[in-house]
């Protein structure tokens, strides 16, 4: 049996982490000296920094402030920027966690704010530290799954893995999260035929067919030199290699970032902004796409990697599957599992076991090696999002 912490809203979380996040860049240094002196202890700085408003960002920075694994949160306000604080503050109280905003222009400047913020975490960490887990079933888990860096042996081995690790857990009654909509192009069809419904099937084929034509009106796909230096030919190669690591069970449901599955099973979160496009690269880096899987109330991560990354997160741990033995030979101490083995012998199926019973080890209390290292990445830009239909989300 699993223990968590309790949340008023019913979930709990699998770490008591306080959050210092900042809302704008104008507040990003005042924030990172803050949390600073906390930097071996649970404490982790996340932030959003544009200055004028945005709905996504606010709702991102709601799920986050009040994801299950966040236990209390310090808001670091210059004081003049358009992010809604006040309504940010509400939200984190309503959830029962202990909130502070501090504003820098009131407070008196970055030397006060400062003190101010450690007073804050001073008073608030012992008691978070002290907290007692409950028990806590699989079915509570919300697990996410990327992939970056990827090479010629990810699509074989890690992606595979994670793949045979979610069937497990969905198995089991987790939510399992997958995503990268434009590195899924080529394989729609496929993914449509596993939709709990035909309603479904055509919003997941939609969601694919979104991203290829946004890809086009960039410009670009989601396909870097990198991939081809690591021996992948093309975004359809690519997508049979992400489209893996979703396994091979029934597809529940579609989310878009922030919205937290109704109930046990498997998802696809639609990453590509809705209509034309706006802010730019849907994604511009991997921790960006960790963000979103958080804000749908992921506690932790699978990262597949087969070139390689020692990129980790705030708020929820990341579990790093390195897909080449030539990478994990030379990057043992940034990797949790080593699936590259597979191209040596190993059974899949013995390295999905692997990943499966390192997520509840995980899920129990143990560090990953990101988490061991102090990776605590983040990242939050602009984007825009319609609500979901209907046909998304299984029924109650």
């Amino acid at each position: 049996m699993l223990t968590g912490y309790p949340r008023n809203d019913g979930r709990k979380g699998i770490r008591n982490t306080l959050v210092v996040a900042y809302l704008v860049e104008c507040a990003h240094h005042v924030a990172r000296e803050i949390t600073f002196a906390y930097r071996d202890r649970d404490v982790h700085l996340i932030g959003f920094p544009g200055c004028y408003p945005n709905d996504y960002s606010q709702r991102m920075m709601e799920a986050l402030c009040t994801h299950p694994n966040v236990g209390a949160v310090l808001l670091v306000s210059l004081g003049c920027e358009s992010f809604n604080k006040q309504k940010l503050g509400k939200v984190i109280k309503a959830s029962g966690r202990p909130v502070e905003t501090l504003v820098i222009q009131g407070v008196g400047g970055t030397g006060p704010t400062i003190d101010a913020g450690r007073a804050f975490i001073d008073w608030v960490l012992p008691e978070l530290e002290a907290a007692v887990r409950a028990p806590m079933g699989v079915d509570e888990l919300v697990i996410g799954t990327v992939c970056g860096g990827s090479d010629g042996t990810s699509g074989i081995t890690g992606n595979p893995a994670a793949g045979l690790s979610f069937d497990r857990l969905a198995a089991d009654g987790a939510a399992c999260i997958f995503e990268e909509t434009g590195e899924l192009i080529g394989c729609e069809h496929v993914m449509a035929d596993r939709a709990a419904t035909p309603e479904l099937a055509v919003e997941l084929r939609g969601a694919v067919d979104k991203a290829a034509a946004y890809y086009a009106q960039m410009g670009y796909g989601s396909f870097a030199p990198g991939n081809a230096d690591g021996g992948l030919t093309t975004i359809e190669e690519k997508s049979l290699g992400a489209y893996a690591k979703s396994g091979s069970g029934q597809i529940h449901g579609m989310l878009k970032p922030g919205d937290v599955p109704p109930k046990g099973g498997l998802y696809l979160l639609d990453v590509v902004p809705d209509g034309d496009p706006k802010f730019g690269f849907p994604n511009i880096n991997d921790n960006a796409e960790i963000a979103e899987l958080m804000a749908c109330g992921c506690h932790l991560t699978y990262f597949v990697t087969g070139r390689g990354s020692v990129v980790g997160s705030a708020i929820s741990p990341v579990i790093k599957i390195c897909a080449n033995p030539e990478t994990y030979d030379r990057m043992a101490g940034d990797m949790d599992v080593n699936a590259g083995r597979i191209l040596r012998g190993s059974p899949l199926t013995e390295v999905g076991d692997e990943i499966y019973d390192l997520t509840l080890a995980v899920a129990g209390g143990e560090a990953t090696k990101s988490e061991a290292l102090g990776h605590r990445e983040f990242i939050l830009t602009y984007k825009t999002f319609e609500p979901l239909g209907p046909a998304c989300l299984p029924a109650a």
